[in-house]
């Protein structure tokens, strides 16, 4: 018989089972995984040179995962305006994006509930991850996606065989839409699944072994959905409650100023985004008007001693010159990350006696296009 370690909670506190597949509470709420202990260094796998080195901290029974190698990407020391970061390069997974570790965990977990037949609501980078471990899987995958969505991130998708539908509209308009089609396939949504942060938390344990088995002072992420706030809460705090860190990092999060919900809330003291009419944004990936988890992302902020910033759309694509000259090539949603932590020393957030990971969510190459058009369009 499966056996699984652990339970979903709902907002509730109403409990499940994780051999179930499903993807929210019965009152309408996402899901977590109960807290889990952690695990030691002694209980890395280091046969394996892949994320599932650390597959003693998910709660999925033991069973055969679906992965393309994702995780084990470097952790770069570079010196940028002044200050020494180490930039954790997530454009090296499989597919070019972090979310190919959350992907990896949510399918496998799929796989072994039986599911078949998936549907997947993206900006780009999630859809494209779900339709590569999908085709792996044998699963068969559609995505929904803005009809504004890179044209490179659609031909990734459909080239790993899913179906892809642009939905027209924003990026809420589309994840509302995916909601609306739930009813007909199982819904493997990266921002409603729980097994999906169960997989985006393993970033917090590659650092951690990355950095000498120490927990840096802070990690500076774009936030969009939310999945890299809740990755790297849940897994610092488990490697705390295994008593291998002393405290978790400080979680700085970089919205566009065009669309920065989760900022606001934080400005403002309030424990959920408001309905909010924002701009479009050249950081595509973070374009979340209302984020499924922004309650949880917003108190994992706040526990941590974060804080929250907001990038001006005309320093995006400096950002993307600046880390491309250090030698690393992302997406403008990732590069906002940089401008966000000079505005993080300025306000004191972080000094330079702190140890600063800056998370590079994506892969220039997603965005190569739109980039192109920009630096090549004519200058009024």
């Amino acid at each position: 018989m499966t056996e699984y370690r652990a339970q979903l909670v709902d907002r509730s506190g109403r409990r499940y089972p994780l051999d179930r597949s499903r993807w929210r509470g019965d009152d309408g709420s996402p899901l977590m995984t109960e807290p889990l202990p952690g695990i030691t260094r002694q209980q890395i796998d280091t046969d394996v040179n892949s994320q599932w080195r650390y597959r003693a901290a998910l709660p999925l029974p033991h069973t055969d995962p679906v992965t393309l190698g994702e995780g084990r990407t470097p952790l770069l020391t570079r010196t940028l305006g002044g200050h020494e970061v180490a930039l954790k390069v997530e454009s090296m997974n499989p597919t070019g994006s972090f979310k190919d570790r959350g992907t990896s965990v949510m399918i496998t977990a799929l796989r072994e509930q039986g599911v078949d037949r998936i549907l997947e609501d993206s900006s780009g980078n999630g859809g494209s991850s779900v339709a590569a471990y999908s085709a792996v899987a044998g699963i068969d995958a559609q995505i929904l996606a803005p009809a504004t969505t890179s044209a490179a991130k659609i031909v990734q998708s459909r080239l790993h065989g899913a179906s892809v539908d642009l939905v027209a509209g924003t990026r809420q308009d589309v994840a509302d839409e995916a909601v609306a089609r739930s009813e007909t396939r199982c819904y493997a949504s990266h921002n409603w699944h729980p097994q999906f942060l169960e997989g985006v938390k393993l970033i917090a344990y590659e650092i951690w072994e990355d950095l000498g088995f120490v927990a840096p002072s802070a990690v500076v992420v774009p936030a969009g959905a939310g999945s890299l706030v809740l990755g790297c809460a849940t897994g610092f705090a488990e490697l705390q409650r295994a008593g291998e860190i002393d405290r978790p990092p400080r979680i700085l999060i970089s919205q566009p100023q065009h669309c920065c919900p989760l900022v606001q809330a934080l400005a403002r003291g309030e424990d959920s985004v408001a309905t909010h009419s924002w701009q479009p944004t050249l950081a595509e990936g973070t374009a979340i008007a209302q984020p499924v988890r922004d309650r949880e992302a917003l108190q994992a902020i706040r526990h941590s001693g974060g804080a929250g910033t907001c990038v001006p759309e005309d320093e995006l694509m400096p950002a993307v010159g600046e880390l491309a000259r250090a030698g690393v090539f992302v997406e403008p949603t990732s590069a906002q990350v940089l401008p966000a932590l000079r505005r993080f020393h300025a306000e004191g957030h972080v000094d330079h006696d702190d140890t600063v990971v800056l998370i590079l969510s994506g892969s220039g190459l997603k965005a190569a296009q739109r980039m192109a058009e920009l630096i090549t369009s004519p200058k009024t």
